[in-house]
C-alpha cells in the first residue's frame, strides 16, 4: 500500500464521520509516490493551467493576470457536453498530468476523491475562507476534515416561460405541477409544446427528485445508502412519463440544436431550468428578446415553497498540480473578488456562492431580454428554500450515463420510467460495490 492509497483510504473513511460515508473494502497499489508540493520562491514567475467551460471565464482570468504578473493563469476550455470534461480530467489524473485547477461541479467531487484526484486544501488554511461563502455550498466540498474545492456558483431552479405566448393563448403561469400539466394541454391545442423531456439530462432529473423529497445518497456509519428508486423519484418519473405518453411534451434533448430552434420559433414555450439559464436563452434565442419571464418552480402542493438546485460548481486544485498555495489563492480570488464576480455574472455563470461582492439586482444582466423583469429575485428566493440536507455521493457521472441510457431506451421501447429507476438502482449498487465501497439499497 503506497502513501497515496493510505491518503485515499483516510479521505474516504473520514468522510463517513461527516455524512459522506466513504469506506473502502481494500486498497491496491497505485505505483505512485507522494511528492512534496512546489512552493514559489519570492519573485519567481509561474504559470498555472485551469480547465473550465464557464462562459466568459477568460475575462476574470485576464484581470487576475494583469494584477498578478508573477502568477499567470492559462485557461484551457473543455467541453461540458455529456460529461466530456470529466472523462478528460480523470484520464489526465490517471496519466499523472492533470492541470493545476479545474472546474468541477458539486455532484462529481466524490468521484474525484476516489481517484485521489483533488488536493486537500485544509493544510493550506482554506478553512479561513469558509465564512465568505453560503454554508451549504461550502459543505459540498468538505469530507471529513478535508476541504477539496472552493465553491463558485449554484443553480437554484425555476421556470422560464414565453410570456407573450402564454398571454396570447390565455395560459396561466403554473404554480403547481397539476397546473403545469393543464398548461401543457392548452398549449398543445395551439400546436406548440410547453417543454421537452430530455432523456439524457440526469442533472435536471436529480433536481426535480430533490424537490420532491428524494434522497439518492445517504449514509449509515461507513455505508452508503442508495435510493435512486425511492418513492419521491418514482413520483417524478410517473409524472413526466404521463406527459410523454399523452404527447403533451416533446422528447428531444434539451440544450442542443433542435431544442434551440424550437425556442426561437416558439414551438417550445417554457423550460424548467436554473438560474444560469438566463445566459443560455439569451445566447441561443436572441430573436425572442423581451418575451421571456422567470417564474418559481411549480410545486407539488399548492402554496408550497420547496425548491432544489440544478448544477453548482467549484474551482478545485488537483492533487498533482503545481504550486498549490498560489492555486488556492487564485481559486479564492476568482470566486470572492467583486470585480471577478461582476465579470463572471456578465458571462452568465450562475448564482454566486459568495455571500458578498454583488447585489441581486446586479445579477439581472439580461433584464431587457426578460422584458424588464428583475428575474434574479425569483432565483434568490428559490435558493433560500433549497433542502440543504441533500448530499451527493460517488459515481454520479456514471449514474447520469445510466439514467440517460435507460430513459432513451424506454422512450424507444415504451418501457416504464419506473423500470429505468429500478434498473439504475441495481446498476449503481453494483458500480459502487465494484469500487470497494460498502453500499445498501434504501429504496
Amino acid at each position: 500500500m503506497t502513501s497515496n492509497d493510505m491518503h485515499r483510504r483516510a479521505v474516504l473513511g473520514g468522510a463517513a464521520a461527516v455524512a459522506a460515508g466513504f469506506a473502502l473494502a481494500g486498497c491496491g497499489d497505485s505505483g505512485d509516490d507522494d511528492t512534496a508540493p512546489e512552493e514559489r520562491k519570492k519573485g519567481q514567475k509561474i504559470e498555472l493551467t485551469f480547465w473550465s467551460w464557464v462562459p466568459g471565464i477568460d475575462k476574470p482570468v485576464d484581470l487576475w493576470n494583469r494584477k498578478n504578473p508573477e502568477v499567470q493563469v492559462k485557461v484551457e476550455k473543455v467541453s461540458a457536453v455529456d460529461g466530456e470534461q470529466y472523462a478528460k480530467m480523470h484520464a489526465a489524473i490517471k496519466a499523472g498530468n492533470p492541470p493545476d485547477l479545474g472546474q468541477i461541479e458539486f455532484p462529481v467531487i466524490p468521484s474525484f476523491l476516489l481517484d485521489n484526484g483533488l488536493l486537500d486544501l485544509a493544510p493550506l488554511g482554506a478553512a479561513r475562507h469558509k465564512d465568505k461563502f453560503f454554508g451549504w455550498q461550502w459543505q459540498q466540498s468538505v469530507f471529513g476534515k478535508g476541504i477539496y474545492a472552493i465553491p463558485q456558483a449554484s443553480g437554484p431552479m425555476g421556470l422560464f416561460v414565453r410570456q407573450d405566448l402564454f398571454e396570447r393563448w390565455d395560459v396561466q403561469i403554473p404554480r403547481t405541477w397539476d397546473e403545469y400539466e393543464a398548461a401543457a394541454r392548452k398549449i398543445r391545442k395551439k400546436g406548440a409544446w410547453i417543454e421537452t423531456f430530455s432523456a439524457t439530462n440526469g442533472n435536471r432529473l436529480a433536481g426535480l427528485a430533490w424537490q420532491a423529497g428524494a434522497k439518492w445518497y445517504d449514509t449509515k456509519g461507513d455505508t452508503w445508502i442508495i435510493g435512486i428508486d425511492d418513492e419521491p423519484t418514482r413520483k417524478v418519473a410517473d409524472y413526466w412519463e404521463a406527459l410523454v405518453k399523452q404527447k403533451l411534451i416533446k422528447t428531444i434533448p434539451d440544450r442542443q440544436n433542435a431544442w434551440y430552434k424550437d425556442l426561437q420559433t416558439g414551438a417550445i414555450t417554457a423550460w424548467v431550468g436554473a438560474s444560469w439559464g438566463d445566459a443560455l436563452l439569451v445566447g441561443n434565442a436572441p430573436g425572442t428578446k423581451g418575451t421571456w419571464r422567470a417564474a418559481p418552480l411549480p410545486q407539488w402542493e399548492k402554496g408550497g415553497k420547496v425548491f432544489a438546485n440544478w448544477g453548482g460548481s467549484t474551482t478545485a486544485v488537483f492533487a498533482k498540480g503545481h504550486y498549490p498555495k498560489d492555486a488556492l489563492d487564485f481559486a479564492v480570488w476568482l470566486n470572492t473578488d467583486s470585480e471577478s464576480i461582476a465579470l463572471l455574472i456578465d458571462g452568465g455563470y450562475g448564482f454566486p456562492s459568495a455571500k458578498k461582492g454583488y447585489t441581486t439586482a446586479g445579477l439581472d444582466v439580461d433584464k431587457p431580454f426578460f422584458g424588464g423583469q428583475e428575474y434574479s429575485k425569483i432565483f434568490a428566493d428559490a435558493g433560500s428554500h433549497v433542502d440543504t440536507s441533500w448530499q451527493w455521493g460517488p459515481g454520479v457521472d456514471t449514474l447520469y450515463q445510466r439514467l440517460g441510457d435507460g430513459f432513451t431506451e424506454a422512450l424507444g421501447t415504451g418501457a416504464s420510467f419506473r423500470s429505468v429507476l429500478k434498473k439504475v438502482q441495481g446498476q449503481t449498487l453494483a458500480d459502487l460495490k465494484g469500487k470497494g465501497l460498502k453500499v445498501e439499497s434504501g429504496a
